[in-house]
């Protein structure tokens, strides 16, 4: 008969003193949620010696196979800083591909434009890693703090909150209290509905469909960027194999039911359409491992705080991929909000009061909101049969690449370098 194991006791505690008198929490901050970012908050916070509660519904062990979703991310330069500060960027590093050179295509036309680190101080504008080894290197990392409870596979039912604290449910009948919960619980975000708050959401007729590719010749450091009228094509440069194999992500943005036909191809039928979509210096090219789908959808949390709540990434956000953005702007959510918590905890203050979550909310706003906008307008702009449209895309590329201060901004941008940044960034960013 198999045996079933006790749920791990929690193994912190500490005390706040409000006006009605000492409270128990068993934490400071509960997040619901895991993932990327949920156990990057996590491990920010830990670091600083915030007692944190991670509630992840996935099986760990079940998030590192190689099958699980497939995708890989691009850590941005910036991003990158937010990383070390959590204190997990050195055992991702081995890991990860320098992105040095960006290539935009329009169509059936030649580079429009080219960004290179030459022109950017010789700094990567960002790395492409697998999602698994960024999960496997936050395990770790969470583990490794003495403040930081990784709690999983478990579910949240239910929360309660007074005037001092909030206190969740979990599935094993478990109660956990702190003084701030926060949701990192994706675009479904159950920590959302509990909040009541309503969101901006429209679904785009695409998908995209991610895999591995190997390719005969090296990709050196290339990000590629295509713009098709059925959508994005973009290649990500990987980690060559153990054995010395050329690899890079694919993500294959396609309309309508186009993408049902497209997983059904046989494998010489998609690599023949992978092969036609790479430039020729590749040389020949094939699908490796298993194909993956995602519908890709827009949502805005028309709030990310409530009373001793708030969202962070995806929960409030979820951006097109086509900018490689997603995570990198959940990310400088984080940076904002740990910030945010550690100096309120450092001076003794409530870090679930409603001026630090209002501060948060103010602070990020406008930062998601843009990259919301740009994306979709991108995506609308891009995936357009329109020759009109076209004909101006090309005007518009060629434009940027002529006129140095504009391509600066936009080599900035895709480095998370740009626009409104947090300190973490900022301060770095000064150097380039």
């Amino acid at each position: 008969m198999a045996q079933t194991q006790e749920p791990p006791p929690i193994m912190h505690s500490n005390q706040r003193r409000t006006a009605k008198g000492p409270t128990t929490n068993t934490h400071d901050v509960i997040i619901i949620g895991g993932g990327l970012a949920g156990g990057t908050l996590a491990a920010l916070l830990g670091t600083h010696g915030i007692h944190v509660a991670c509630i992840d519904r996935d099986n760990p062990k079940a998030t590192l196979d190689a099958g699980f979703d497939g995708r890989t991310t691009a850590i941005s330069w910036g991003s990158q800083k937010i990383l070390r500060a959590a204190g997990v960027w050195d055992a991702l590093e081995p890991h990860g591909c320098a992105i040095r050179d960006i290539e935009i295509l329009d169509g059936d036309s030649p580079t429009l434009l080219h960004f290179a680190a030459d022109e950017v101080g010789g700094e990567s504008f960002g790395w492409i890693i697998e999602n698994r080894l960024i999960r496997s290197a936050l395990f770790d990392r969470m583990a490794a703090l003495k403040t930081v409870d990784h709690i999983a596979p478990a579910g949240a039912l239910s929360f309660e909150r007074d005037d001092d604290s909030i206190s969740i449910i979990l599935d094993d009948g478990r109660m956990l209290s702190a003084a701030l919960l926060i949701g990192a619980d994706g675009r479904g975000s159950k920590t959302r509905e509990w909040m009541g708050i309503e969101q901006r959401f429209w679904a785009y007729d695409q998908t995209a469909i991610v895999c591995t590719a190997r390719h005969e010749a090296p990709h050196n450091h290339i990000a590629v960027e295509h713009f098709r009228s059925e959508g994005p094509f973009a290649i990500l440069p990987m980690q060559d194999d153990a054995d010395g194999t050329h690899r890079s992500s694919i993500v294959w943005t396609v309309h309508g039911k186009d993408v049902n036909d497209i997983l059904a191809y046989s494998q010489d039928v998609f690599d023949a359409a992978l092969t036609a979509r790479f430039p020729d210096r590749y040389g020949s090219v094939q699908q490796m491992g298993k194909r993956f789908s995602f519908p890709l959808t827009l949502n805005h949390a028309h709030d990310y705080i409530a009373d001793r709540m708030a969202l962070v990434a995806d929960a409030g956000h979820g951006i097109h991929p086509i900018a490689g953005q997603g995570l990198n702007l959940g990310l400088r959510d984080i940076a904002v909000l740990a910030d945010l918590i550690v100096d309120a905890h450092a001076a003794g203050d409530d870090i679930g009061h409603a001026d630090l979550l209002q501060s948060y909310q103010r602070q990020r706003r406008a930062d998601n909101m843009a990259m919301a906008g740009t994306t979709d307008t991108l995506n609308k702009l891009f995936s357009n049969r329109s020759r009109t449209l076209s004909l101006a895309r090309k005007i518009g590329l060629r434009a940027v690449s002529r006129i140095k201060p504009v391509k600066n901004f936009f080599m900035h941008q895709a480095m998370g370098a740009a626009g409104l940044l947090p300190d973490l960034i900022r301060d770095a960013q000064r150097k380039i």
